[in-house]
């Protein structure tokens, strides 16, 4: 069996159940220390934000990185299906190459998380990336509105080579475009 995502074969089929196994154990090795460091790197990050996105934005995500890794760690749930091997392989490459480019270890373990969260938010969950609530530049939030997620910035985004938004199941918020 796989252990680590690194691992994983792309030519083959990767059952969702299976993809959470490998989530799960890696999970059991971030450590309040990790999360910590993490938060320190989302500080620094967003030192020139205004203060109230400022800490809305670290609160926010410390909170998501907490409860997220306790989701993963918790999750008894059947997930039916296979997840996009391509989609996959090329989501993980993204995320490899902002790791690659850390430049202290908070920010690798903030990469180390963020990688494992938004792996299984987007290929478990099927849910947006961000957390509902994330504010964004302008005021806007991501929002949840009968069953889809609304992106003020999806459009804008998901041609960015390094944002992962090409790969979140949210669509552009219509009321901002």
């Amino acid at each position: 069996m796989v252990e680590k995502l690194e691992d994983l074969d792309f030519e083959e089929r990767i059952n969702k159940n299976e993809l959470l196994k490998i989530l799960k154990k890696e999970a059991r090795s971030i450590h309040i220390q990790d999360i910590m460091k993490a938060s320190n790197f989302l500080m620094e990050d967003a030192k020139f934000m205004p203060s109230p996105e400022r800490n809305d934005y670290i609160a926010r995500f410390t909170k998501a990185f907490f409860t997220r890794i306790k989701d993963i760690k918790d999750d008894q749930s059947e997930y039916s299906g296979d997840v996009n091997p391509e989609k996959l392989r090329e989501f993980l490459k993204v995320q490899d190459e902002q790791a690659q480019n850390s430049h202290n270890k908070d920010e690798l373990c903030f990469h180390r998380i963020a990688r494992l969260v938004s792996t299984y938010t987007t290929f478990i969950r099927e849910e947006s990336i961000h957390p509902v609530g994330t504010r964004f530049p302008g005021g806007f939030t991501l929002r949840y509105v009968n069953g889809v997620y609304l992106c003020p910035v999806k459009d804008k985004q998901k041609d960015t080579p390094s944002a992962l938004c090409r790969f979140c199941v949210s669509v552009q918020d219509k009321i901002i475009d």
